[in-house]
């Protein structure tokens, strides 16, 4: 099935929703990708909402987590709904696997050989697998032969079904706004195929893993352990592992975020061996170089800057080189002085705003646990009155001059935080809400409408 072609996102004031698919899971076991989606598509443009927000929709490891995902061009099984078949049977399937053997063929033989390891990474699978030797991945393909089969038709229900998706979105007049993580998984088909392109030692470990360094959130920084990009021996190649990486995201969503933006212009280096990232430091990255690369090859550059936290003035200038938008949070705007760059006198409309992002509480929830001082600046600024917070927050960002609005749904429906999606720092708990489709009502709609058409965003 063709992708339908790219919409434009930023041409004129949008709104949109934060909601991944596997929120989309109910009890009925049609899939993330099953007749919810549709309905949640109908009910965004009933809504006045232009744009559907989702995470990165690759396959996860054993929590979940969007963002640890094993493959970036492949997608996560289990949001197929498994009672669609793609139409064509087996001649349309096996042209479609001819046309994505580019990064098909090494997926699927590296989660069937995952699978034959007993789920063991790839840097402890037998040598001549772990070092691509030809003779035994040609005998692995022929006794994986069933498995390979099996997860390449997978991928072919998921791009299938995506893109059916995505027709039904555009249909409605609905833009689908995808996210990527800038660094992959340790166990992943990019670190076992193209070795070359990080920092590894010969045994496939990182010599120098990701983090960020100390600051006002941690004192001990975060210590995330993705291997490190090799940038010198990327730029010997022209960059292919990033324009690829970043064509085949492009084919599927009308916009992209990339997440840890700053990391294009200085990354966080820790050790290998270290406990923390105290012991990081600054490495310059050649993202402007990169960048050019990938948009003298697509023409354009759809792209969001994830350019929170601690941002140096290089930072901006690249993103500002390419003119890609970058992001504010409301949740982040009070307690401080007229500076901060989240307040909405501050934003400028080449920005996204969200009142809250998946990383955060929900606002209900943000609203519950404000120290008094950061509760009255926030009632000042926004002249709440008998609104709750979260509702001025709500209008506020849907008020900004920002070109892109953008509301998790868990905020849509005023949920507190138990509805939370994700703590970062934590491993237990997270990626497992699950939204009251129910609540999506026609009275709902209509008051978000309201809304978006009062701001300018419909």
């Amino acid at each position: 099935m063709n992708h339908p072609q790219r919409l434009p996102v930023l041409d004129r004031r949008r709104s949109a929703v934060l909601l991944h698919p596997s929120s989309l899971f109910q009890e009925h076991g049609a899939g993330a990708f099953g007749s919810d989606a549709y309905r949640f598509i109908d009910w965004l443009a009933e809504a006045g909402f232009s744009v559907w927000q989702v995470l990165p929709l690759g396959p996860t490891g054993s929590d979940g987590s969007p963002y640890w995902t094993r493959s970036d061009q492949a997608g996560n099984p289990q949001f197929i709904n498994p009672q669609l078949e793609p139409p064509g049977g087996r001649e349309a399937f096996e042209h479609w696997c001819h046309t994505q053997r580019h990064w098909l063929d090494d997926y699927a033989l590296f989660e069937a050989l995952a699978a034959s390891q007993h789920g063991a990474p790839w840097w402890q699978w037998p040598e001549p697998l772990r070092t691509h030797q030809p003779d035994a991945l040609a005998q692995a393909v022929r006794q994986l032969q069933q498995p390979i089969a099996q997860l390449q038709h997978q991928q072919w229900q998921f791009a299938h079904q995506w893109a059916a998706l995505r027709a039904h979105a555009h249909a409605r007049g609905v833009r689908l706004f995808g996210d990527l993580p800038i660094y992959v998984a340790p166990d992943s088909v990019a670190t076992w195929g193209q070795p070359q392109q990080f920092q590894l030692d010969a045994h496939g470990r990182g010599t120098e893993v990701a983090g960020v360094p100390p600051d006002y959130f941690s004192e001990d920084g975060q210590l995330w352990g993705n291997p490190l990009y090799d940038w010198q021996q990327m730029q010997s190649d022209g960059f292919a592992f990033w324009r690829q990486r970043l064509a085949g995201q492009l084919a599927r969503y009308d916009l992209l975020r990339i997440d840890h933006f700053r990391g294009l212009a200085a990354y966080w280096a820790v050790p290998a061996d270290a406990t923390t990232a105290r012991d990081g430091r600054w490495r310059e990255a050649p993202g402007a170089a990169m960048l050019q690369a990938v948009r003298d090859e697509l023409a354009d550059l759809p792209l969001v800057a994830e350019d929170l936290g601690v941002i140096t003035p290089d930072v901006d200038a690249l993103r500002r080189q390419f003119a890609l938008p970058g992001m504010r949070v409301l949740q982040f705007a009070f307690g401080g002085d007229a500076g901060n760059p989240h307040l909405p006198h501050n934003h400028t409309p080449d920005l996204v705003v969200y009142s809250g992002t998946h990383d955060n509480d929900t606002t209900a929830g943000w609203e519950s646990a404000l120290d008094p001082a950061t509760r009255g600046h926030a009632q000042r600024y926004l002249q709440s009155g008998d609104d709750s917070l979260a509702q001025a927050v709500q209008r506020a960002t849907l008020a900004s001059v920002a070109g892109l609005a953008i509301l998790p749904l868990q905020d849509v429906l005023a949920l507190g935080s138990a509805a939370r999606l994700n703590t970062p720092g934590t491993v237990k708990g997270n990626w497992r809400w699950r939204a009251p489709l129910s609540t999506l009502t026609a009275d709902l709609a209509a008051q978000c409408r309201e809304l978006n058409a009062l701001y300018g965003r419909v």
